[in-house]
């Protein structure tokens, strides 16, 4: 975590959150914001192979404390010169955009996707 991010509010790794669940999950960052929170997770190389953007948006969902998911994820991603780029940032909104589209229950009233 960067200081930048912490001088905004964000605490690290936090432990307690799902204890009510029984899951041992930890965000990258999480902020208390009134009544609710935001749970802040940071992507590299295999949040479209390893669906960690869709676990990202269920760890969010399943949250007690927190109702909001600020994703940060490449834009392109590119392992080698052989290989075409991939373009994540794309992929993630593709995948996780219909979860918006529908008045319908969930743990994540809003997503904010970040792209570096």
């Amino acid at each position: 975590m960067t200081p930048a991010l912490e001088a905004l509010g964000f605490e690290t790794g936090r432990k307690d959150l799902f204890e009510d669940l029984n899951l041992w999950l930890r965000p990258d960052g999480y902020m208390k914001v009134d009544d609710s929170g935001i749970i802040l997770e940071i992507e590299r190389g295999m949040t479209v192979a390893n669906c960690r953007d869709v676990y990202d948006f269920w760890k969010c969902h399943v949250c007690p404390s927190a109702h909001y998911l600020f994703l940060v994820v490449p834009v392109g991603l590119q392992h080698n010169s052989k290989e075409k780029p991939r373009r994540v940032f794309e992929q993630v909104k593709k995948r996780l955009g219909p979860l918006f589209r529908h008045e319908d229950q969930r743990g994540v009233r809003g997503l904010c996707l970040f792209g570096y």
